[in-house]
């Protein structure tokens, strides 16, 4: 069967509702996929690193319960495992502090084996910054190499802190090897100030001939390839636009193995096809956005996971 490799940050969120701690889970979408993904029985192997702290062990644990292989996980032990906690107040907006101290020798993992038509998730502000980008550009160079469905999400964590011209080189590196760039309004308004999905595209996307699917969370999705625009309305609504995001991604990402999508196909797919991809996407994400912990339920898994057999 075809892998999954997840590369992206291990971080423990903790949400705060005036002032008092209401839960903790792990976050990041990237996470957040590669964990539903595992709880249907798909090989999902999660690259990160993380602390060999008691944060740490939460966060591995949170992987080998919904079946994700760790051993791609880096546990260092000078530093401490990565928080966000995330404040939430009556009509104001999220404020996210981020704590957390890596060593100075980022991204010692081990590379999985990645062949011909897997599929590689990578983003975040973990896919730009300087101590690992070098090793983890290998690792995503080398996966286009083998011809691997390689998605990336452009999405940075509100509170993270960074030079953007320092970073663009890199996010545009991350355009060229990359097979679908998936984001979002406020993943744009951040890399791109001013220009919507329509000129994000064709401004800084169509040149990299990548497939360019931006979501509005809880209303459409529109996928942009060559002159061809779709635009697929979600009939539905939802305040966890994170747990709808990670979702949506769990879904296509599903949607193209019980399809048998693979890469010499991504570039012809018709706007019919992408619609289908899209009804599942849409599926996978308002059940992931009803759950607190962004990923899908055991029930809905135990349904789709019947369709992986046939």
């Amino acid at each position: 069967m075809r892998k999954i490799i997840a590369i992206g940050e291990s971080i423990l969120d903790t949400v705060y509702y005036n002032y008092k701690p209401v839960r903790s889970f792990v976050g990041g979408r990237v996470s957040n996929v590669a964990a539903s993904l595992g709880e249907l029985g798909l090989p999902v192997s999660m690259v990160s690193e993380c602390c060999t702290d008691k944060v740490g062990d939460w966060v591995v644990d949170f992987f080998e319960k919904h079946h994700v292989d760790t051993n791609s996980i880096d546990r260092y032990t000078d530093g401490s495992t990565p928080l966000a906690a995330i404040f939430k107040h009556d009509d104001e907006p999220d404020a996210i502090v981020n704590y957390g101290v890596y060593p100075a020798n980022r991204f010692n993992v081990i590379w999985p084996r990645i062949d011909e038509d897997d599929i590689v998730l990578f983003g975040s502000y973990y896919a730009i910054d300087a101590p690992q980008r070098e090793r983890l550009f290998d690792l995503l160079s080398y996966a286009a190499e083998r011809k691997a469905i390689v998605i990336y999400l452009p999405g940075f964590q509100h509170g993270t802190q960074f030079n953007l011209t320092k970073v663009m080189p890199n996010i545009l590196e991350n355009f060229e090897v990359s097979s679908i760039v998936i984001d979002h309004d406020k993943d744009i308004n951040t890399m791109f100030p001013n220009q919507d999905s329509d000129k994000v595209y064709n401004n800084h996307i169509k040149f990299y001939d990548s497939t360019y699917v931006h979501i509005t969370p809880g209303e459409s999705a529109t996928i942009y390839k060559g002159m061809e625009k779709t635009v697929c309305p979600f009939t539905g609504d939802t305040d966890n636009h994170l747990g709808w995001q990670a979702g949506f991604i769990a879904g296509l990402i599903y949607d193209f193995l019980i399809r048998d999508i693979k890469y010499s196909d991504v570039n012809i797919l018709s706007p019919e096809k992408w619609k289908e991809v899209m009804a599942q996407a849409f599926e996978f994400a308002q059940c992931c956005a009803q759950n607190e912990h962004n990923c899908i339920s055991a029930d809905f898994a135990q349904e789709k996971a019947k369709l992986l057999t046939l």
